[in-house]
């Protein structure tokens, strides 16, 4: 898998969302609980189209969508790729990867992954459901699963894959004022994204695409 071919913090802005926030009071733990066990009729936005260096079926991949319930409310926990990686190097990320055979389902590998990246047992997470697969442009079918995170707990970032551990504030990201929609001329044509600048984390692609289903889920 290939590098990232540009950089997404020097492109302009297109135009930006624009959306109504998320009502706070759908990002408290007992309505979200509550939303997904009874999801409401919704469309996903399509996912990115192939950037060509991907030859073959996707592969199965799932990440762990994090939500920490701090006292001061609801924040997410996200980290920073190292630099030197092949897939996605330097990309603020979900906690994730690749399935392996030994993986139960979906749900499996996001907390098996979860647990060697950022060293977050899964005792700590209380998975409340998942979101549509995500397609990613470099290959990827992610399964993002969605947790409630109690603190306290303990975090070890892997060394050989995170950078950072962070959390920005969920009601920030469920603001369609904070998303931003970006396109850059590639080789093989114009490619749209989102992005959703949080202090100094540009946090964008597919990762954003995911936080913008998961925003248009909770609004419906």
């Amino acid at each position: 898998m290939a590098k990232t071919l540009f950089d997404p913090t020097q492109l302009p802005i297109d135009a930006i969302a624009g959306e109504a926030a998320v009502l706070l009071e759908r990002l408290a733990p007992d309505w979200l609980r509550q939303r997904f066990a009874a999801p409401p009729d919704w469309a996903p936005e399509p996912s990115e189209p192939p950037l060509g260096l991907h030859r073959g079926a996707p592969t199965p991949a799932s990440v762990l969508v994090p939500l920490v319930l701090r006292e001061e409310g609801v924040s997410l926990l996200l980290t920073m790729r190292t630099a030197h990686l092949n897939d996605h190097a330097g990309q603020i990320a979900f906690p994730g990867g690749r399935a392996e055979e030994s993986d139960a389902d979906a749900v499996d590998t996001a907390l098996r992954e979860t647990e060697e990246e950022i060293g977050l047992a899964r005792r700590h997470i209380d998975v409340i459901g998942t979101l549509p697969v995500y397609y990613t442009g470099t290959g990827y079918a992610v399964t993002p699963v969605v947790g409630l995170v109690a603190p306290p707990f303990e975090l070890r970032a892997d060394p050989d894959e995170v950078a950072e551990i962070f959390e920005v504030p969920f009601p920030f990201l469920m603001d369609g004022a904070n998303h931003q929609l970006l396109a850059v001329d590639l080789p093989n044509g114009r490619r749209h994204f989102y992005a959703m600048p949080y202090q100094n984390y540009f946090i964008w692609g597919a990762t954003a695409g995911m936080l913008r289903n998961l925003f248009h889920f909770l609004r419906a």
